[in-house]
């Protein structure tokens, strides 16, 4: 996970100033980093609280983001079962697609779910990972009314987020996905309040999970999948 902070640490940094320049108060900023911890879903809700709209469209945009999530607490349940609540509360909120690519792939083929080897593995890299991140947006935050605006930092939080997510792109469904999120996204930019985001969103889901339902058995499905596609390992078939 150490190599991987310096690329979590630049995405943290333009995020954070992004959110700045975008309008939010450093104290809102903060708040907002500390308790969402997801740098797309962030990202993804600026506009619309840029232009003020609707909180339950916020929460909405950004419950659909993060959906992926619940497929990695699910394919990772086994693994933290026997946990205190607690421990599975701090393990879903320190959960990140990296962190969870990672721990899938090491513990793939491990007979034994759930042992001190495997949480030491799993919180080892999500610490790394957090304090990287929140290191860096909040340097971001605190820096971000300082950078020039036409430095086009917060463009850059966007190319960021897309050098992170194109690798992950490389299996069909995901392809699929993808392509129908952005044409979508893009035809319906001028929606108001951007519905057109939560359209998009949701038909690139459905599209993924129809094109993934029809893959032969053979082929990777599930955690095993998921993982290939964040750490770059499949490819498009």
């Amino acid at each position: 996970m150490a190599p991987l902070s310096v690329a979590i640490a630049v995405w943290g940094l333009v995020t954070g100033v992004a959110m700045v320049n975008s309008g939010l108060s450093i104290t809102v900023a903060i708040v907002m980093t500390l308790t969402v911890f997801a740098g797309s879903a962030q990202l993804a809700v600026l506009p619309l609280l840029a232009t003020s709209a609707p909180l339950p469209i916020v929460w909405v945009t950004a419950l659909l983001v993060n959906l992926r999530f619940v497929i990695f607490a699910a394919a990772s349940r086994k693994s933290f079962v026997m946990l205190p609540w607690q421990q599975r509360m701090l393990a879903g909120y320190l959960n990140g697609d990296l962190g969870f690519a990672l721990f899938a792939r090491r513990f793939a083929d491990d007979p034994e779910r759930g042992n001190p080897v495997q949480w030491g593995y799993f919180y080892g890299g999500a610490v790394v990972n957090w304090v990287a991140w929140m290191g860096s947006s909040i340097v971001g935050i605190l820096l971000g009314g300082l950078a020039p605006t036409d430095w086009g930092l917060e463009l850059g939080a966007y190319l960021a987020l897309l050098a992170v997510l194109i690798p992950m792109v490389h299996r069909l469904p995901v392809v699929a996905g993808v392509l129908v999120t952005g044409l979508i996204a893009v035809a319906t930019v001028h929606f108001p309040l951007r519905l057109g985001l939560l359209l998009a969103v949701l038909a690139g889901v459905g599209v993924a999970v129809g094109v993934e339902s029809q893959r032969p058995g053979d082929q990777p499905h599930g955690a095993v999948a998921v993982a290939a596609d964040i750490t770059g390992e499949g490819e498009v078939a």
